[in-house]
């Protein structure tokens, strides 16, 4: 059980990890562990994910928990669902953007907030002592689809005359993708959204900028306004502009705070430690209070619930806002967008152009066999440097910054850095790269 109990979710390779047996003790568990028995439960595309939702069924039954089944749907769908029912919490079948042959749970608490770290852990214990069986839960089964777009469009309304391709990537994403955007207004140009587990066409995965390369195509021959490509559970989304180039989410995130902020002056904007420092330049511009955070989307959804805020966001694409239930929903935060397209009547490249004043590498990562020697050796060798104790070492000089972080599950450092210059960024790469080795 242990190896399958990762810090935001339980996830391994299918069969030899992750099992139906393992997924029903873990059911077993989950009203003892949600302390209530309304559970939601949902399911990706994966070939293992109908086998995989029927033992959490059995094992949620057993466990006393009353299952509302809502079927193939997203991540974000499944959250909906939670928040918006008042539900005890709900779990997801999925592995998100990971390769077909892995499956897993995301398990989501009430509020919407997700289980992580310790919590994982102890769900895990539960299910490896076992529970009694006891009075067999009832199961009924719902489709919040038509709440979800209501939702939604009484947050934004309609949109006008705006192309966008959409990559799905065959994952579950196009189970609220398409009907969105059919109510929405735009001209949609869909690929790869049929679902299936196989996902013949690329990984449903934004890490790897090469599996965009037909959507960047797409947009540039069809001369749309912008791309959007959804990870495999459709929590996340990347943006293309309409010149072909990638829109990354912290200058997303700059661009979509300028925008709250107006409407709720004076907030929290919490924001991923890997982000450009345009982004808390411009958080601070408008008047709100830029907070910066280390790495896990559950930390950002539960600081917006908890302590307050209108915005979060992760540099992987994760984007929370907290009057869509502090959900991070690659739909919505690409609908946000849109919708500020239209409303200043600019391409996205123009609206982003202003938050591009910084140089800045890609997160790169570094195969090192001592992870620890190798951050030592960093950290002191800019002790000159201010730091900040988030997550790694984090060093900022008043012309650029750097951010490494430790793999938790492989042998792997993670860099990324910011300068004044390209000169500067090349410079300070090839030096950081020499001392991590």
């Amino acid at each position: 059980m242990e190896e399958i109990l990762k810090t935001y979710d339980i996830r391994g390779v299918y069969p030899s990890q992750i099992d139906e047996e393992k997924v029903f003790l873990i059911g077993k568990a989950l009203p003892s562990f949600f302390k209530g028995k309304n559970i939601a439960i949902g399911r990706d595309g994966r070939i293992s994910s109908p086998s995989l939702l029927k033992s959490l069924i059995k094992g949620i039954r057993e466990g006393g928990g009353e299952v509302v089944s809502i079927g193939i749907c997203s991540t974000p769908l499944l959250s909906f669902t939670v928040s918006k029912y008042n539900l005890s919490g709900g779990v997801m079948v999925t592995a998100s953007h990971n390769p077909k042959e892995f499956n897993g749970l995301k398990i989501i608490k009430e509020k919407g907030l997700q289980a992580y770290g310790d919590e994982i852990k102890a769900l895990g214990k539960m299910a490896s002592k076992g529970i009694k069986k006891t009075k067999e839960g009832a199961l009924v089964e719902k489709d919040p689809l038509r709440d979800y777009l209501d939702h939604l469009f009484s947050l934004l309304g309609k949109v006008k005359d705006i192309k966008v391709v959409t990559d799905y990537g065959n994952g579950v994403a196009s189970v609220t993708g398409r009907p969105f955007f059919k109510e929405f207004g735009v001209k949609e140009i869909p690929l790869f959204d049929e679902i299936d587990g196989e996902f013949p066409n690329h990984p449903a995965n934004p890490h790897d900028l090469e599996n965009m390369e037909t959507l960047i195509e797409r947009v540039k021959k069809e001369k749309a306004d912008l791309g959007v490509f959804f990870d495999g559970d459709g929590d996340r989304s990347f943006l293309i502009d309409e010149k072909g180039e990638v829109v990354f989410p912290d200058l997303q995130l700059a661009l979509l705070s300028k925008e709250e902020l107006k409407k709720y002056p004076g907030e929290k904007v919490y924001y991923d430690l890997r982000s450009s420092k345009v982004l808390e330049e411009k958080i601070k511009e408008m008047g709100g209070v830029p907070v910066m955070m280390k790495v896990g989307n559950p930390f950002y959804k539960e600081k917006l619930i908890k302590e307050g805020g209108v915005l979060a966001g992760e540099l992987s694409g994760h984007v929370m806002f907290r009057e869509n239930y502090s959900i991070d929903d690659g739909l919505f935060s690409a609908a946000k967008t849109i919708k500020l397209m239209e409303k200043e009547g600019k391409p996205l490249s123009k609206l982003i152009n202003p938050f591009k004043k910084y140089f800045s590498s890609e997160e790169i990562n570094i195969e090192v066999k001592d992870k620890d020697k190798a951050m030592k050796r960093v950290k002191l060798s800019f002790k000159d440097g201010k730091h900040f104790d988030i997550d790694g070492v984090y060093v900022d000089y008043q012309s650029w910054w750097f951010s490494l972080r430790k793999s938790n599950t492989e042998d792997l450092v993670r860099l990324r850095l910011e300068a004044e210059s390209k000169e500067l960024l090349e410079e300070k790469r090839k030096e950081l790269i020499s001392l991590i080795y």
